[in-house]
């Protein structure tokens, strides 16, 4: 038998309009994002992803940074470098509980007009490292099924081993310890996108050495893949480089050391040896591999951090408020730091004589590097420092 049960008496639902999604603003049909300006006339995935999506008082935070260091300051401190961008010598406005924001802007909103050329964001990050991998290792799969590198004369063996290996020391270094760190105490989100992809590229371009040189340990008799660390240890013709690379590693201000690692020292030096040592005397000495995987890296830099670099520092050059100081400041490490990378790249030459087939010159490689050079500080509206003639 079916008994019917007196009906429960439980609180019924009010709808006050107070609910998430209930109060209509004048963007709630909005399709687009308007808490920024795009760079062009409609937003970018990019900017929808990147822009603003920092945290910042200077823009939106009334109360403060959320977060703060041992010492009081909190976020993303103005002074990690002495460049400057517009309006942040303005001082902070009174932030307190009950502020609301309220005093005047401060909006320091030079920094924020940045965006990187490349428009790099996770996915193109993953996408784009992942393809790379994929074509060096379809590359040297193919290499070891032909046989090819039996094709090596003995000094060129030896030539890699030894140099090539070298230069992912290099890689490694400035990749987790110049970049990765610039990339945390840069401003803006945008900032820290474009510098962090860079890091990646440096440290994959480290690993793809360090697998390269497995491979060829096991596919070539008698290649001694621990060459390298005396290399870098104890080369004379390395000391130079070693040198230069470990004093980028101690840069505190993360301007400069972006600008001297990309301005100054991997035309004067990365491209030097990549470009116009290891790609040009490879083939001569029946290598046809070495070059796509040193090929790759130059593409990473020569077509994409060297991009992001410039937009960055034409900014700082043609800032409405700060251009002169800025322009002061580079050229005072322009001097401090192109006498290094001439003696790094000087300190190498002895290397150019050792395979059986040599490259062009020398001095000619040198040569095209300094226009190389040149060429990117006139894009950036600075002038050639003296020291270049060194």
């Amino acid at each position: 038998m079916t008994t019917t049960s007196e009906e429960r008496d439980l609180p019924k639902p009010v709808f006050t309009d107070a609910e998430a999604g209930a109060k209509e603003f004048p963007d709630s049909t909005a399709r687009r994002f308007n808490y920024y300006t795009p760079k062009k006339r409609k937003q970018t995935h990019y900017e929808d992803v990147t822009v603003e999506v920092q945290p910042d008082p200077r823009h939106y935070l009334a109360q403060g940074w959320l977060y703060g260091f041992s010492d009081g300051r909190g976020g993303y401190p103005l002074d990690w470098t002495v460049l400057k961008a517009w309006g942040s010598d303005r001082p902070e406005p009174d932030r307190f509980p009950g502020s609301g924001g309220k005093g005047y802007d401060w909006p320091a909103l030079g920094w924020h007009e940045f965006r990187d050329p490349n428009e790099e964001w996770e996915l193109t990050f993953y996408r784009y490292n992942s393809n790379v991998v994929r074509q060096l290792n379809q590359n040297i799969d193919a290499a070891r099924q032909s046989k090819a590198f039996d094709q090596w004369n003995r000094n060129w063996v030896r030539f890699v081993e030894r140099n090539v290996g070298a230069w992912m020391h290099v890689d490694h270094g400035l990749g987790l310890y110049l970049y990765a760190n610039a990339n945390r105490r840069a401003p803006t989100n945008m900032h820290n996108n474009a510098i962090s992809v860079n890091s990646m590229h440096r440290i994959r371009a480290a690993q793809d050495l360090a697998l390269y040189n497995l491979t060829l340990t096991e596919e070539i008799d008698g290649f001694d893949g621990a060459a390298h660390i005396e290399t870098w240890n104890e080369d004379p013709a390395w000391q130079g480089v070693r040198k230069t690379a470990e004093q980028l590693t101690a840069i505190d201000d993360w301007c400069e050391a972006i600008f001297a690692a990309n301005v100054i020292f991997e035309p004067l030096v990365g491209e030097l040896f990549r470009s116009h040592l290891v790609q040009h005397a490879a083939p001569r000495n029946g290598d046809f591999v070495t070059p796509t995987v040193v090929g790759a890296e130059e593409y990473d830099f020569a077509e994409r951090d060297l991009r992001y670099t410039t937009a960055m520092f034409e900014l700082l050059t043609a800032d409405r408020e700060f251009a002169d100081h800025n322009k002061a400041i580079l050229q005072q490490w322009l001097a401090a730091w192109v006498p290094r990378a001439i003696v790094a790249a000087r300190t190498l030459q002895p290397i150019w004589s050792q395979p059986d087939s040599k490259p062009p010159r020398f001095e000619d490689g040198l040569d095209a590097a300094k226009n190389r050079f040149s060429g990117i500080l006139t894009d950036l509206g600075l002038e050639t420092p003296k020291e270049l003639a060194q």
